[in-house]
């Protein structure tokens, strides 16, 4: 018998002042029975710091992500049906990022683990002609610092100021510093 996805609610107040973005979120998450609570957690920051100050491009939602290989792990698709942006965690080969720089308008990549700059090093020249393509990296330590906010009703505060991120619940906060590695193109 196969495992089933666990749901998870999530209620999400964003305070993003880098972008002017002052918004609350109520999320339902399939949690893939192979996922971890880190990479759950990442998929929740991705969503606060890519979610459009409005719905007029289309809103950004999650995919299928793990359970269909056709599907990021968050995507927003235009009211016209055009995949806007591709939003993608942990270390995907570079077909697959090829893959996705081909059908969306853009393409962003949160890696997270201890290796991701080991896996960087592999993928980087592969890469590097993929011009909608922005990769970050969650420093390891504070991405398992995440995963200690996971429970399956969450309320939870992100903050955003100067490029720092503030992720906390009632009990606890967590301070996140990701790092750009590849930047899109202008």
């Amino acid at each position: 018998m196969a495992l089933k996805s666990t749901i998870c609610k999530a209620t999400l107040q964003i305070a993003d002042m880098d972008r002017g973005l002052y918004a609350t979120h109520a999320l339902t998450l399939a949690r893939h029975p192979s996922e971890t609570d880190e990479r759950m957690m990442v998929r929740l920051l991705a969503f606060a710091l890519n979610v459009p100050a409005d719905d007029h491009d289309g809103n950004l939602v999650f995919a299928r992500g793990l359970a269909d290989a056709d599907e990021p792990d968050l995507w927003q698709i235009s009211l016209d049906g055009q995949l806007r942006h591709w939003v993608e965690m942990g270390q995907p080969d570079e077909r697959r990022l090829a893959k996705a720089s081909g059908r969306a308008d853009r393409v962003t990549l949160y890696v997270y683990s201890s290796a991701a700059l080991i896996w960087w090093a592999g993928v980087q020249n592969k890469v590097a002609r993929l011009n909608n393509l922005a990769v970050w990296q969650l420093p390891a330590a504070q991405s398992q610092e995440l995963a200690q906010l996971a429970s399956r009703s969450m309320q939870l505060q992100v903050t955003v100021q100067d490029g720092a991120i503030w992720v906390g619940n009632a009990d606890r906060s967590v301070e996140v510093h990701p790092t750009l590695i590849k930047a899109r193109a202008p």
